[in-house]
């Protein structure tokens, strides 16, 4: 959990520098950091069970992680405002799922 909480603002740091212009923060920063989550969750459960090939054209799923479709939210600030993994399926296991699997990638 450590690892992840030290790195991963200044995995995000990164990203915002590779996606700036002049002092302005381009919007393809939250591709860059939604690349960032998801090999953060390859690592974590492994490739076997983290699917990427998601059609663009799927919409509010950009990542499946044991079968289950995952949509990636980042908010740009000043300071690391937080991450919001949404699993868009059954909406009343979505609290608990999604709690669940966000806890088990950032407490390794």
């Amino acid at each position: 959990m450590v690892r992840i909480q030290e790195r991963l603002p200044l995995l995000f740091h990164l990203a915002e520098l590779e996606s700036s212009r002049g002092r302005k923060v381009g919007m393809e920063v939250g591709s860059i950091r939604e690349k960032i989550i998801i090999a953060l969750l390859i690592y974590k459960f492994g490739e076997n069970n983290v699917e990427i090939n998601i059609p663009t054209t799927q919409a509010d799923v950009d990542v499946q992680v044991f079968n289950e479709p995952i949509s990636i939210k980042t908010i740009t600030g000043k300071r690391l405002h937080g991450v919001k993994l949404i699993w868009t399926v059954d909406q009343k296991r979505l609290p608990n799922s999604s709690k669940a699997m966000f806890q088990a990638l950032i407490c390794s």
